[in-house]
């Protein structure tokens, strides 16, 4: 069973930051990746930003220079640091472990950005 929970969600002003987390935890191991994607009302789920075991990240072109992810792997645990933010990155953000077979999915996270 592997389960993840996030935190860090909430309202924010445009230009403002927030850090999001997902903590795992069950049957997580060996080479993985994790990531964030999002999902805006009315759009298709989005990638957002990813990062393997080795450190290696993509991010989407839209928050390129705005949005930091990390993770730490002694904990199972991704952060996603956004600073300037902006009313278009508005949406309900799930973190996600691929582990080959299966993704797993977090509860989603609501970030609203005010202008």
């Amino acid at each position: 069973q592997v389960q993840l929970v996030e935190s860090g969600g909430g309202l924010v002003q445009a230009g403002g930051s927030l850090r999001l987390s997902c903590g795992g935890s069950g049957s997580i191991f060996g080479i993985y990746t994790m990531g964030w994607y999002r999902q805006a009302p009315g759009k298709q789920r989005e990638l957002v930003a990813r990062i393997t075991s080795g450190g290696s990240t993509n991010y989407a072109e839209s928050v390129k220079g705005r949005f930091t992810i990390s993770r730490d792997n002694a904990k199972i645990t991704v952060y996603l640091q956004m600073n300037s933010l902006k009313p278009e990155d508005t949406a309900v953000y799930y973190c996600y472990v691929d582990l080959g077979p299966r993704v797993y999915w977090g509860q989603g996270s609501q970030v609203t950005v005010s202008s």
